[in-house]
């Protein structure tokens, strides 16, 4: 049974090694820190971690570490998700704040988020089984040619210009606008496709040869939004932390390449109580990432968790921090999109 000292002691063992990147040991515990205990006090209770497989020794070094059940135990327990500064909340108000479009929004998140934490950022698209057509807009750039606005719940924005057959009047634009609206708005992507695909049979014969055409466009225009993608910044990041990656940095930088491993990862992280996801190390094995941990919020559109945003790095590294920073950008990345 570790102690509560015993857990203090862990707490700064990995607020220090986060911070120093050196093993630490008991007299530096005793010297930064107001235990009001000797240090062979401290390394009783370092032993009783080490027992514990909370913390272990480098082969080059008297000091301590924390392990993989170290870092789950300090973030479950011991790490306090301290509030931004205000600068840091400016800096996310201003600069996600002067975006346009969804895809700028997006963009602009990930490479604040990674300024923020100077770790990889990584911001999942909104979920195709959840978001829905809001509206699907037309507009005629010539007799033969429409431009279709796909706008859906979360906020996304697609635009696609469809080349026609047969040239098109306003009159006719319009009564297409009105027929696919109809039929698709307030459907999930995936309920838009069937009910695309079945949408000329019950029309009536001018209206289904002037929307066919259309609405073949648009079944592609929908299938590529419900490809599930992911927007990312800060690669370089893993550079400078590359001797925190003993083994090989190689398996990260395989998951950056190949997004469906992270979006998998994404889709089985648990929220904790401060709506933060943390997975760690060893708990990352069947994806590859023994040596990653990923921090991860879900942002929200229409009032429902629709993707998440999450930073990728090393074991070592500020939980606290990056979890205060993740959980921020998501809440405002959901009031932003609520205002859309």
């Amino acid at each position: 049974m570790v102690s509560e000292r015993s857990l203090e002691v862990l707490r700064v063992i990995v607020q220090d090694y986060v911070a120093s990147r050196e093993p630490v040991g008991s007299k530096s515990i005793v010297e930064r820190h107001s235990f009001g205990v000797s240090a062979a006090t401290i390394r009783n209770d370092m032993a009783l971690l080490e027992e514990e497989e909370l913390i272990a020794a480098p082969h080059t070094s008297s000091g301590r570490v924390p392990t993989d059940k170290g870092y789950r135990l300090f973030v479950d327990h011991l790490a306090e998700v301290r509030p931004l500064s205000t600068a840091q909340r400016t800096a996310i108000e201003t600069f996600l704040g002067a975006s346009g479009d969804f895809d700028e929004v997006l963009s602009r998140t990930v490479r604040l988020l990674s300024q923020l934490t100077n770790q990889v950022a990584l911001v999942q698209y909104p979920s195709v089984t959840r978001s829905r057509i809001r509206h699907i807009e037309l507009v005629a750039l010539a007799p033969r040619r429409l431009l279709s606005v796909l706008i859906t719940d979360s906020g996304a924005v697609e635009q696609r210009v469809i080349e026609l057959p047969a040239e098109l009047s306003d009159e006719d634009v319009a009564e297409i606008r009105g027929a696919i609206n109809g039929a698709v708005a307030g459907l999930t992507l995936t309920e838009a496709t069937t009910r695309m695909r079945d949408l000329p049979a019950a029309l009536t014969d001018r209206t289904r040869a002037l929307v066919e055409p259309v609405a073949s466009a648009l079944l592609d225009q929908i299938a590529a939004n419900r490809q599930e993608k992911l927007v990312m910044a800060g690669a370089a990041n893993l550079v400078r932390t590359e001797l925190d990656f003993p083994g090989s940095i190689t398996p990260v930088l395989e998951a950056i390449e190949e997004q469906v491993v992270l979006l998998r990862l994404f889709d089985e992280m648990a929220t904790d109580q401060h709506g933060v996801a943390v997975s760690i190390g060893r708990e990352n094995a069947v994806f590859g990432l023994t040596e990653a941990s990923i921090v991860s919020s879900g942002y929200s559109a229409a009032g429902a968790d629709v993707a998440r945003v999450g930073l990728l790095g090393p074991l070592r590294m500020d939980y606290s921090g990056n979890m205060a920073a993740v959980r921020a950008v998501a809440r405002y990345l959901s009031r932003l999109l609520g205002d859309q």
